[in-house]
This record gives C-alpha cells, structure tokens and sequence, in this order.
C-alpha cells in the first residue's frame, strides 16, 4: 500500500503556547487579565497554554483573538501554509471578465 503524501495539518502546541505570549507581552495583556476576561476558574490555564501543555477551546480561541486583536490564524502555529485570500475582482465589461477568468483558469492548470 503507498503512503500518501498528503500531509493532515496538525497543530503545534508549544509554538502555539510561544506565540499567544509574544502577542500577549505585545499587547501589554497578563494571564491574570485573559483569566478575568474569559472568566475562567483558575489563571493556571492560561499558563497551561503559554508553556504548550495544551489549547484553548475554540470558544476560547474566538475570544483570545477579540482580545488581542489579531485573527485565530496569527495565534495558532502549525505545519499547514498559510491561506491567502484571493482579492475581489470587479469587472464591469463583459469581455474583460471572460478574458480574466480565463487568464485565471490558465494560471492554475500552469501552477499544478
């Protein structure tokens, strides 16, 4: 049987735990605060997460990056590459849009 090569993005807990407190020290935000604002029963959590011991919930997660102010991606570290959105392009010629769309469709089958 051939291994795949696909490889399932998995989640690194202690460059997680490294990030979250580089954007908490950046943020002039303690653990005693986080613990407050989420209104968790003990800050030990929270140290939890710095040292990579484990994660936030994904409720936790979504508040952590309100708080913060940056997107869930920018705290999570892992092995997958980064999504880039793809801009919105607004084409009001008809044959403009069918020529970009092709342009575009042409650009894929050159990329894989």
């Amino acid at each position: 049987m051939e291994k795949s090569k696909h490889v399932f993005p998995t989640i690194n807990l202690k460059e997680t735990g490294i990030n979250l407190r580089r954007i908490m020290d950046k943020r002039g935000i303690t653990p005693k605060d986080i613990k407050e604002y989420l209104n968790l029963t003990s800050v030990q959590s929270v140290y939890n997460w710095c040292s990579g011991i484990n994660m936030p919930t994904i409720d936790n997660l979504y508040a952590l990056s309100q708080l913060l102010q940056v997107p869930i991606d920018e705290i999570v570290c892992g092995n997958r590459k980064a999504i880039m959105p793809e801009p919105i392009v607004i084409i009001e010629n008809p044959r403009t849009r069918r020529l970009y769309v092709y342009y575009k469709q042409l650009n894929r089958m050159l990329a894989a």
